[in-house]
């Protein structure tokens, strides 16, 4: 085993981290308060190459490997997880989905502007009532020959108004139930489909997260990934994906709030000297720094497990479950250590803990970790 990261890695980490500090640290606040998209800042990460890490370079992307992208996006999550959201959907879900699965029709149109960040894209699966079972699709493809006609509603989508291209999960075949879904490619401005309202969230107010409405929308066949009724399968292999993803950014969202605390816990006296030397914080710090190393080794070890084309179902389950977990608790505690000023927004720490909550939802619920978690175990 082999625990030190190579040159390649502590450039592309330095990298996100400067772009962090320098380009999304100004106007963060105001962004979350009055949830603004990071529109300006995204675009300059598709120039640095953020939002196509993993792709091929002859799509575009970087070619580089998961733990390269892990690293980045840890350091982005630690100052915005509204940016590192959308980075996360467009590399884990849409950019991996159509590379590993899509033709190569599909790759040259859609993938090209995806990796290079010209284009955003979205992942279309929950509904209003179709959110942790994503067999219960209501949205339905009808097969009319030579496209399909889509009708039905996504919720919760994130990038959902800034997005171009769209990967929608929907039925086509309720008698084969899960076996009957596909994945359809859809571009924004196609008839019959309608951006709804913009949800107003706790956390991650900066991601714009929309419901989308499809009415007799016109999806021509070549849109359709891989084989009829492929869709399930499809969006459950991205999803194993997409945890490693979202498990970095509740890693980020941690262990920025304890940088915070730390850096806070030196400067601020009670009772005298620095409430570092309080044994009381002390223990605080010291659970933080353990619980993030943990997460942090974890999500390296899906990482690389996926770029060894091993399984790693179980490994990425096991770190968004544990890293939503301590992205959790660790703001709160960040927050505690503030005292007073933590429940300030100009210390951080609050928007934060407020992040970090979705970390443990999306991309499938804690429990829902556990179920995978405990299917792989008993194999």
């Amino acid at each position: 085993m082999n625990f030190e990261l190579t040159e390649e890695h502590i450039a592309v980490r330095d990298a996100a981290r400067e772009f962090a500090n320098t380009e999304l640290l100004p106007g963060v606040i105001e962004r979350d308060e009055h949830q603004k998209f990071p529109t300006e800042q995204v675009k300059k990460m598709g120039e640095l190459g953020f939002m196509g890490m993993m792709v091929d370079p002859k799509y575009g992307g970087g070619g580089m490997d998961t733990v390269s992208y892990v690293l980045a996006m840890e350091e982005i999550s630690k100052i915005d997880a509204s940016a590192s959201v959308c980075m996360s959907v467009n590399n884990s879900l849409v950019c991996w989905g159509i590379e590993k699965f899509g033709s190569e029709e599909q790759k040259q149109k859609y993938l090209t502007p995806l990796a290079t960040g010209e284009k955003i894209g979205a992942f279309c699966l929950s509904e209003p009532e179709a959110g942790s079972d994503a067999t219960s699709q209501q949205t339905t493809a009808e097969d009319k020959g030579d496209h399909y006609l889509l009708n039905g509603t996504k919720n919760w989508i994130t990038n959902g108004n800034t997005a171009s291209i769209y990967l929608v999960i929907a039925q086509t075949d309720r008698e084969k139930g899960h076996r009957g879904i596909n994945c359809l490619i859809v571009e924004k401005g196609m008839d019959g489909f309608v951006v709804g309202k913009k949800e107003d969230k706790l956390g991650i107010r900066g991601s714009d997260t929309h419901s989308l409405m499809f009415t007799d929308v016109k999806v021509p066949k070549e849109n359709r990934i891989g084989e009829d009724g492929f869709g399930f399968k499809f969006a459950m292999s991205t999803l194993n994906g997409g945890r490693i993803g979202i498990a970095s950014q509740a890693l980020g969202i941690a262990s920025g709030a304890y940088e915070l605390a730390l850096a806070y816990s030196k400067e601020r006296k009670a009772f005298g000297k620095p409430i570092s030397q309080h044994q009381a914080i002390q223990f605080k710090l010291a659970d933080m720094a353990t619980e993030i190393e943990a997460a942090r080794l974890l999500c390296l070890q899906a990482a690389h497990l996926k770029d060894q084309k091993k399984d790693f179902a179980k490994a990425s389950a096991m770190a968004k479950l544990y890293a939503s977990k301590v992205a959790m608790d660790t703001t709160v505690e960040a927050v505690q250590v503030h005292g007073g000023y933590g429940f300030v927004k100009e210390y951080h720490v609050e928007r934060l803990m407020r992040d970090a909550k979705i970390t443990q939802i999306y991309e499938g619920t804690s429990e829902i970790q556990k179920i995978v978690i405990s299917r792989e175990l008993l194999k």
